[in-house]
C-alpha cells in the first residue's frame, strides 16, 4: 500500500496538534453527531437489522474463504461480457496499468468517480507525473482537490471544512482547473453546489476516459456496482468512451442476490438513507449505450497478506460505510488527517497497518489510536470486531512474531519504543502465574498507597500523561472477599 500522506508524523503527535485546532474540532463535532443521529433513526426503521448485519458478515466471510475461486469467476464473467481484466499485485503495478491504458487512448484528461482504492494507490499523482490530469467529480473530493488538501473521512472527505472555507476555495482555485466560480459566490449550500455543477459539467461532456472504483463486484455475472448520492458517478460511468475501474479484490460478492443485503445496510450506515439516490450497475460493454471499452483492474496491494491473518482478515469485510468514524470519540477529536492514511478512523487503524505493515512509525502507532470503547463494533453493518483486531495488532507491534508480507511468511521484529511495555507485560505474566507473589504485591501496594505518585516516572509518563493514575484501594480485593465472604474456618 502506498504511504499516501508522505511526511506525516505518528498518530500521537499528529493528534496532539489536531485537537488544538478549535475550528476543526467544531466542524467534526457538528458533522459526526449529525450523521450518527440520522443513521440511528434510519437503522431503527428495520426490525431485521441484526439479521441483515449477520447476513452481511456471513456473505463476506464465505467470499473471503473462497476468494481464489470467485476471482477466477469474476475474470471469466467480465471477459465474456466484453471487458478486459488486469491483475495488480501492488500500487506501482496498478498505477502503471491505468496510466498505460489512458495513454493508449491518446487522451490527457480523465474524470473520476470517488474511489478509495485509487486514493490508496495515489493514482492521481501517478497520472500527473505522466502528464494526465485526473479530475475528481464528487463534490467533497472536488473541494479537497481544489484546496490541495487531503481527504479526512471515508464518506465525506471534506468533513473538516466549513461552508466559508469551501466558498473561499472555490473563489480562488476553480479558475485554475476550469470554469471559474460565479462572481459574488456566497457560502449557501445551494450556491456552492451550483458552482460545482457548472464547473464539472464541461468536464463530463469533454472527457473521453472515466476512472472509477466499485462498491461491489458480482462474481456470477461480472457486474460492478457503484452507489452514490450526487449523480456525478452516473455521468462518469456512462459518458466516456473508455472506463477503467480499479477495485480491491475484497469487494467481490458471489451472487446477484447478495446485493439485497448490502443495498439495505450500506446506505443506512453511510448516508442514513433508505437507499442511495444513484445505484449504477454495468456488466462489460454494449454497442448501444455506455463506454465502448471497459477495463477492470483487480488490486491486491496487501489484501492477500491480510487474508492470511485469521484475526485481522475480518477487516476485509469492510464496505466503506464510515459508520465507525462517526461514533468514534478519538476520530471526532483528532480528525482524519492524524491517521496518515486515506483510511482514517477505527477501520483505518486496523486496515492500514495490515495493508502497509507495521514497520513505519505511523503504522505502528495506529493500533493505539483507540479507546477500545467498542462503539465502532456496535455500528458496523458487517460486524467487524475492530477492538479485537486492535488488540491483536498491538500485540504484533510490541512482540513481533509471524506474519505474511508480500506473500511470504516472515517473523516481524518488535517495533522500537516498546521495550518498557514488553517488560511490564512479562512482569505481569510472572505475577499472575504466582498467586502468592501477586497477593503479597497487592498488600504492599495498599499499605504504601499514600506514597504513590500521581504520575508514573520514566517511560510510564506516556501512559499517565493523558489519563489519571488509578487510586489503589485501602484493601486488596482478595483480602476484602476473604474478610466479608470467606469461610469462618479460615480456609482459602
Amino acid at each position: 500500500m502506498s504511504g499516501t500522506f508522505v511526511g506525516m508524523p505518528a498518530f500521537p503527535r499528529a493528534a496532539r496538534e489536531a485537537v488544538r485546532d478549535t475550528t476543526l474540532r467544531g466542524n467534526l463535532r457538528h458533522a459526526t453527531r449529525t450523521i450518527r443521529d440520522k443513521r440511528a433513526r434510519a437503522v431503527a426503521e428495520l426490525d431485521d437489522w441484526a439479521a441483515l448485519r449477520e447476513a452481511g458478515k456471513q456473505i463476506k466471510d464465505h467470499t473471503l474463504r473462497h476468494l481464489d475461486r470467485y476471482l477466477v469467476q469474476v475474470e471469466e464473467a467480465v471477459t465474456a461480457a466484453g471487458g478486459t481484466v488486469h491483475w495488480a499485485a501492488d500500487a506501482d503495478e496498478a498505477n502503471e496499468i491505468v496510466t498505460r491504458l489512458v495513454e493508449e487512448t491518446g487522451e490527457s484528461e480523465v474524470v473520476k468517480v470517488k474511489s478509495m482504492a485509487t486514493q490508496e494507490i495515489a493514482l492521481n499523482e501517478a497520472l500527473e507525473a505522466r502528464g494526465v490530469h485526473a479530475y475528481e467529480t464528487d463534490l467533497a473530493e472536488l473541494i479537497v482537490q481544489l484546496g490541495k488538501d487531503r481527504p479526512s473521512h471515508i464518506l465525506v472527505p471534506a468533513i473538516h471544512r466549513n461552508r466559508g472555507e469551501i466558498r473561499d476555495i472555490f473563489r480562488s482555485e476553480m479558475s485554475e482547473w476550469g470554469r471559474p466560480a460565479p462572481e459574488n459566490l456566497t457560502d449557501t449550500p445551494a450556491e456552492l453546489a451550483e458552482a460545482a455543477r457548472l464547473h464539472l459539467r464541461e468536464k463530463f461532456l469533454r472527457a473521453k476516459v472515466g476512472v472509477s472504483g466499485a462498491n461491489f463486484v458480482v462474481a456470477e455475472t461480472g457486474t460492478l456496482v457503484v452507489v452514490e448520492s450526487e449523480g456525478n458517478g452516473r455521468m462518469c460511468l456512462t459518458l466516456p468512451e473508455t472506463l477503467i475501474s480499479v477495485v480491491g479484490i475484497e469487494k467481490i460478492v458471489p451472487r446477484w442476490q447478495d446485493l439485497e443485503v448490502f443495498l439495505q445496510t450500506l446506505p443506512r450506515s453511510s448516508t442514513a438513507e433508505r437507499m442511495n439516490p444513484y445505484t449504477s450497475m454495468w456488466t462489460g460493454t454494449t454497442d448501444e449505450d455506455g463506454p465502448r471499452t471497459f477495463h477492470l483492474v483487480l488490486l491486491d496491494n496487501g489484501r492477500t497478506d491480510t487474508l492470511a491473518d485469521e484475526v485481522g482478515r475480518q477487516a476485509l469485510r469492510c464496505i466503506r460505510c464510515s459508520a465507525c468514524l462517526n461514533v468514534c470519540p478519538v476520530y471526532e477529536r483528532a480528525g482524519g488527517h492524524a491517521y496518515g492514511s486515506v483510511y482514517p478512523g477505527p477501520i483505518g487503524a486496523i486496515l492500514s497497518p495490515q495493508l502497509r505493515g507495521t514497520g513505519s512509525e505511523i503504522d505502528a502507532s495506529l493500533p493505539y489510536a483507540s479507546s477500545l470503547c467498542g462503539a465502532c463494533y456496535e455500528v458496523c453493518p458487517v460486524a467487524i470486531d475492530i477492538p479485537e483486531v486492535l488488540v491483536h495488532l498491538r500485540e504484533r507491534v510490541v512482540q513481533g512474531g509471524p506474519a505474511v508480507r508480500g506473500g511470504n511468511r516472515v517473523v516481524l521484529k518488535p517495533a522500537k519504543g516498546h521495550a518498557a511495555e514488553r517488560a511490564a507485560m512479562r512482569a505481569a505474566q510472572w505475577a499472575f502465574t504466582r498467586p502468592g507473589a501477586l497477593r503479597a504485591g497487592l498488600r504492599l501496594a495498599s499499605r504504601t498507597r499514600r506514597l504513590h505518585p500521581r504520575t508514573l516516572p520514566g517511560p510510564g509518563r506516556a501512559w499517565s500523561g493523558s489519563r489519571d493514575l488509578p487510586a489503589v484501594p485501602a484493601e486488596p480485593f482478595r483480602d476484602w472477599w476473604q474478610r466479608t465472604r470467606g469461610r469462618k474456618d479460615g480456609a482459602k
